[in-house]
């Protein structure tokens, strides 16, 4: 018999998916942190448990006075997973810098989030206190080297992650022969940049 209350199944699912919010809070608080940002409204606010399968997906709605985000975040999986974490950095960083842009009533585009998100990726799963660059090599082949992407690349989707990929693969290569001062200097000036300079300094020999 029921007794009318929640499941041990859904409660468990409730408590995970509590887990999922916590730690894309402390995405939040890393990225803003790294970037030397006015704290942004707390993401946790905007999340929503994406179905089965679903991936992280930030929607976007604009009106005359406001801008309105709902943030879709994948459940946690039973065993850890790298993918897992970047869908929830990567989801995160979108939410922050479009939250970040509007503050500043500056326009983004779709190309300049999925950028900041592949090299979002690197800084939360590289920095330490002091931005350590060590962990780079094996990163770098990770995230940008052996990346794979669910859209084609003759689609317009496709060609703007793998735009990004590239991008931004070529931003932390540079980057890791850098101290890390100067790299986190140069990573919150780019963070700033509108998307032809972002091009432009990514591309820089």
């Amino acid at each position: 018999m029921s007794d009318g209350g929640a499941s041990d199944e859904t409660r468990g699912g409730a408590a995970a998916f509590e887990h999922v919010i916590a730690g894309a809070r402390l995405v939040q608080r890393r990225i803003e942190a790294f970037y030397a940002l006015e704290h942004g409204p707390d993401v946790g606010d905007f999340v929503r448990a994406g179905e089965n399968g679903e991936r992280e997906t930030l929607f976007v709605r604009e009106t005359d006075d406001a801008l309105e985000l709902e943030l879709v975040l994948p459940q946690k999986p039973h065993a850890d997973s790298l993918d897992h974490d970047a869908q929830i950095i990567e989801g995160v960083s979108h939410f922050v810098f479009v939250a970040e842009r509007a503050r500043v009533e500056l326009p983004t585009t779709e190309l300049e989030l999925e950028l900041q998100a592949e090299i979002d990726k690197f800084v939360v799963l590289a920095a330490d206190a002091e931005f350590a660059l060590a962990r780079a090599p094996d990163l770098h082949a990770v995230l940008y080297d052996d990346a794979y992407h669910l859209h084609s690349h003759a689609s317009a989707r496709g060609h703007r992650y793998r735009l990004a990929t590239t991008l931004a693969a070529r931003v932390i290569t540079r980057l890791t022969e850098s101290p890390p001062a100067e790299a986190r200097r140069f990573l919150q000036r780019f963070y700033r940049s509108g998307q032809a300079e972002k091009i432009r300094m990514a591309t820089a020999h």
